[in-house]
């Protein structure tokens, strides 16, 4: 891994992979947030 390019790849992979997962945890706790308040499914979009 001494090549730059290779290691901004990497980076940018491994950014992109934690932003999605992120997402979909913070949209799954909102979720529950949601039902526990309401007592009904989350309107969808």
């Amino acid at each position: 891994m001494d090549n730059d390019l290779v290691k901004r790849l990497v980076w940018s992979g491994l950014l992109a992979g934690v932003g999605a997962l992120t997402t979909i945890v913070a949209q799954r706790l909102a979720s529950v947030i949601w039902v526990r308040i309401f007592d009904e499914d989350p309107p969808d979009f």
